[in-house]
């Protein structure tokens, strides 16, 4: 089979590792890729939301499975477009069609569904540009902490999360009025604050069955100990200590099951992944958030622990074909630490020369915000490298980790040393 992935960052880069793996892959492309990418597949110089672009790649390279990465493309219906012309429509692809996105798309949609389908969740209200008087008089109903989301797509950084009131109403003003985070904070939710400790749950569903994947807890702040700003994502784990089986079924049949059933009760035509952000409040888990695609980082973390064929699993769900396949996963534990540019998530510099890329050994080093030039790989982003360490136990795979971190360099580089931690705490408290 001819592959083709859509993206460029650590995600897409594990994507190609894995894919790479089966027998079934023939030839691998990524679009537009980056600098890791090219060692495992042929780059093609498209963006990702370029349509027709990438409709004359598929036709040209006999693509025989698109997998679709970032949610940009999803949201924009890269599937919609495909499959309304004769000659692209019968290519499989994973990924939703812009009305499935929804559920990344709009805060607002993802949480009426929720709301609509039972699924627990923490309540919201939604409050337009021109309503910035009533979002802050509703502000004074609400006990803090106070979350405050962008309804639209803000790379992940569109929700903001403080006990301050004053604070909380100048964000208010900020995202309706002076537009922070552009046309995503048209639309505001301001949610009712979950005490308790988050972790991601991935399901690949056809839109009648799904398996469930490897959980992870990913690391959002940019400063050690969960502080900071929210960025991208600064590091995941896999598995997550207290998604113990007890609790893992709890979201088997109070989220997963409710989601795809609503799913297919309101005729959505989802063939894809589900990301769901959840928050276990005592036991209990609520949602906090849908994504239409697999995380990044924790992508680089739960692939390496699959040890089923991925590209049968990709191209039985892009086909409707899910029922009865399993998924086999690996006991041991994955920690991904995210090297960043210094200024990151603010403004920083690109092209900064890395060193030790050649020499590293141990983890596996996935490529986000890079690329080539002149015979060497330069930064390209503002999350440059997502290096993931396996091991028998949490504190061998984050020991192999960081053990790689330390040869590998380029001016200003950042990284969290605590990715884990917490997680380790819990462990020997339980």
């Amino acid at each position: 089979m001819n592959i083709l992935i859509i993206g460029s960052g650590g995600r897409e880069h594990a994507f190609a590792w894995k894919i790479k793996q089966s027998p079934l892959c023939n030839q691998l492309f990524v679009a537009p890729g980056n600098a890791g990418t090219a060692s495992l597949a042929g780059n093609a110089p498209i963006p990702v939301d370029d349509f027709p672009q990438l409709a004359a790649f598929s036709i040209e390279n006999k693509i025989d499975l698109i997998v679709i990465g970032p949610e940009v493309p999803l949201v924009k219906g890269l599937r919609d477009y495909f499959e309304s012309r004769a000659e692209l429509k019968s290519i499989p692809i994973v990924g939703p069609g812009k009305e499935g996105a929804q559920l990344e798309g709009s805060k607002d949609f993802s949480k009426q569904f929720m709301l609509r389908h039972g699924v627990p969740t923490a309540q919201a209200r939604t409050f337009h540009a021109n309503e910035t008087a009533e979002a802050i008089a509703f502000l004074k109903t609400v006990k803090p902490p106070f979350v405050l989301k962008a309804d639209g797509l803000a790379a992940g950084k569109g929700v903001i999360i403080t006990s301050d009131r004053i604070e909380a109403e100048q964000s208010i003003r900020e995202m309706l009025e002076e537009k922070k985070f552009g046309d995503a904070s048209s639309r505001v939710l301001i949610e009712e604050f979950l005490d308790g400790i988050e972790l991601s749950v991935f399901v690949l569903t056809d839109g009648n069955d799904y398996v469930i994947l490897p959980e992870a807890k990913d690391y959002k702040r940019i400063g050690e100990g969960d502080t900071g700003p929210n960025t991208g994502g600064m590091g995941a784990v896999s598995p997550v200590v207290f998604a113990d089986a007890d609790f893992m079924k709890k979201v088997e049949e109070q989220v997963i099951k409710p989601t795809v059933a609503g799913l297919k009760k309101e005729n959505i035509d989802y063939k894809g992944f589900i990301f769901i952000g959840l928050m276990n409040v005592g036991g209990a888990p609520f949602v906090i958030e849908y994504n239409a695609r697999m995380g990044d980082p924790e992508t680089e973390a739960v692939l390496p622990r699959i040890k089923s064929d991925i590209v049968e699993l990709l191209l039985a769900t892009a086909k409707g074909e899910l029922k009865g396949k399993e998924i086999a996963i690996e006991k041991d534990y994955a920690v991904t630490v995210v090297m960043v540019s210094g200024g990151y998530p603010d403004s920083y510099p690109k092209g900064k020369v890395m060193k030790g890329l050649n020499t590293s050994s141990g983890a596996t080093v996935f490529h986000a915000g890079t690329k080539s030039k002149d015979g060497q790989v330069i930064t390209d982003g503002g999350r440059v490298l997502a290096i993931t360490g396996r091991g028998k136990s949490l504190e061998e795979a984050k020991q192999q980790a960081y053990q790689t971190i330390s040869g590998i360099s380029w001016e200003d580089v950042y990284f969290r040393k605590d990715i884990g931690v917490d997680l380790q705490k819990i462990e020997s408290n339980s």
